[in-house]
């Protein structure tokens, strides 16, 4: 099934948020360090509600110390950025894909999307009245929602209950 990776997250609800999905769906969650809140943070506690012991979590003091473990284990590294060109929905996931998502304020760098095996986007409507060309992103539990749902749709999801 395919693997959640935050970069360095900086939201305590959204991590938490994100957690939860992984919980309701056995996948597991990799945080890419340094963080921008502990850990043990309240926020991102409740965010992720009484789920915590069902998320398979992975810690990584750094991208260099990620990437070792993504090597070990194999798989594509599919980083998420609004910058790209291809959308999501017409890409065809793999059940060892690594879903990877950059910062809330500045997504991810350079030097980590170049490590990606492909970088895709969320296709979002940006109207033309809005003063500045319309939403540059989707808040980041929402981007995970969206993405890895439709992995798990491509990948045959299993019936409720059953994962």
């Amino acid at each position: 099934m395919p693997r959640i990776v935050l970069f360095q997250p900086q939201i305590p609800p959204n991590t938490g948020n994100v957690a939860r999905t992984c919980a309701a769906t056995a996948q597991e969650l990799h945080l890419v360090e340094p963080l921008g809140f502990s850990i043990n943070d309240r926020t991102l506690r409740r965010a992720g509600l009484d789920y915590w012991p069902y998320v398979p979590l992975h810690r990584h003091a750094d991208w260099p110390a990620f990437l070792s473990c993504r090597t070990d284990r194999g798989g594509r590294l599919i980083a998420l950025s609004a910058q790209a060109q291809l959308p999501y929905t017409g890409f065809r996931f793999q059940a060892d894909d690594w879903l990877l998502f950059g910062r809330e304020s500045d997504g991810l760098p350079a030097e980590v999307t170049a490590e990606a095996s492909t970088c895709l986007t969320i296709p979002m409507r940006r109207p033309r009245q809005h003063p500045d060309g319309g939403v540059r992103s989707l808040n980041l539990s929402v981007s995970v929602g969206v993405v890895l749902f439709e992995a798990l749709r491509q990948l045959d999801l299993p019936e409720p209950g059953t994962l």
